[in-house]
């Protein structure tokens, strides 16, 4: 009994002399973290709409002439020159047609002569009376008769020349071909059959996009707005690609349709972008944006200053002073690029966290540290 009580006492004097040597803990260490610095400035505006390529000419290679592929000539998927042979319909009919009409026309012209010789050996005779008028009459009406022939020959002639010059299927502009719908030995002709091919110019290349009413009646009313000079030039559109890269090339807009579609509701515009290096392709979807207006002293952000807890989105404003974090929620206005311009809930010259947001709650005391971010590069991105 006395060893039991002298082994709980001594554990007594040990638990009192651990407590007497734990150490308070203090604040936790400030949470490093990038900030940046509040600036009010104008932003523009953009509207994007959605749109597809097309060269800024397309061709569809047909026959004007009905036979059999007698030789493929271009290679599919590469450029062609114009005038560069890219078919040959099988010619053996149509010089055959040539030929008959080319002995047609000899013929007539045979005829001619022989009228025309009647003509001048009746013309003294019916002015002695050996020959009545009427006799003379049918040789002039004759003559008349063959040269009317001869002209019609000499255009079949010139009909079936053409024919067969029409064997040779050329491409009638420069521009990339397409693949091939026939092979050697089919049956083509002007109307049964659909495209041998089609030929594209790329440089410029089109696009074709449709605009709301509301967004023309704006666009509208904007340009009203400003002066004359500034009217006339035209608005600089960017080119979107399916990689959300920006075409290096501004277009402007070349073709304004001339009705809303009731449809729709929408209006087709087709813009023409410079495309030397031929990387957008017909057939491409992107899109089109342009800066249709102006925010003036606007605060602008970088998206990934932004946080979202249950539809709100919260931006980490640091205290200058104590260093705290407030999470403040925010209305954002719209997006322009890779930023937010901020419509309420930050003025100019506060500070907020621009990295390790994911590290800060509200209360938090961080260790700011101010970087440089240039906020003109992520308005410009898609």
């Amino acid at each position: 009994m006395m060893v039991r009580s002298t082994f709980l006492a001594c554990a007594c004097v040990v638990m009192v002399l651990t407590s007497c040597e734990h150490k308070v803990e203090g604040p936790p260490p400030a949470i490093p973290v990038s900030v940046i610095t509040l600036e009010a400035r104008d932003v523009p505006v953009y509207s994007e709409w959605v749109g597809q390529t097309r060269g800024g000419e397309e061709v569809e290679i047909r026959s004007r002439v009905e036979g059999y592929v007698d030789r493929v000539v271009y290679k599919e998927g590469t450029y062609v020159r114009r005038g560069q042979v890219m078919y040959v319909v099988d010619p053996l009919q149509y010089a055959a047609n040539v030929n008959v009409a080319k002995g047609q026309l000899a013929e007539a012209e045979a005829n001619l002569a022989r009228a025309e010789q009647d003509v001048a050996r009746y013309t003294p005779l019916v002015e002695q009376n050996a020959i009545s008028r009427q006799e003379y009459e049918t040789a002039v009406q004759m003559a008349k008769a063959s040269r009317a022939s001869v002209q019609a020959m000499r255009g079949s002639v010139q009909k079936a020349q053409v024919e067969l010059g029409y064997c040779t299927v050329t491409s009638p502009i420069d521009g990339l071909a397409g693949s091939s719908s026939v092979e050697v030995g089919d049956l083509i002709g002007r109307i049964a059959a659909g495209p041998l091919t089609t030929v594209s110019k790329l440089d410029p290349i089109r696009v074709k996009f449709s605009m709301s009413e509301v967004e023309w009646l704006r666009v509208t009313k904007r340009r009203r707005q400003l002066d004359s000079s500034a009217r006339k030039r035209p608005i600089p559109l960017q080119l979107i690609l399916a990689d959300k890269s920006v075409h290096p090339y501004l277009g402007e807009a070349l073709v304004i349709d001339n009705a809303i579609d009731p449809q729709t509701g929408t209006i087709m515009i087709e813009a023409m972008f410079p495309n030397p290096e031929g990387m957008v392709r017909p057939g491409q979807f992107a899109r089109v944006r342009a800066a249709l207006d102006q925010a003036r002293g606007a605060i602008v952000i970088p998206q990934r200053a932004v946080s979202e807890l249950q539809g709100t989105q919260y931006v980490a404003v640091v205290d200058a002073k104590s260093k705290a974090v407030s999470m403040r929620p925010v209305v954002i206005s719209h997006r322009v690029g890779a930023t937010y311009v901020i419509e309420a809930g930050l003025s100019a010259g506060e500070t907020i966290v621009y990295e390790g947001l994911q590290k800060v709650r509200d209360g938090a005391v961080v260790a700011p540290k101010r970087v440089t971010v240039a906020i003109d590069s992520l308005l410009t991105r898609p």
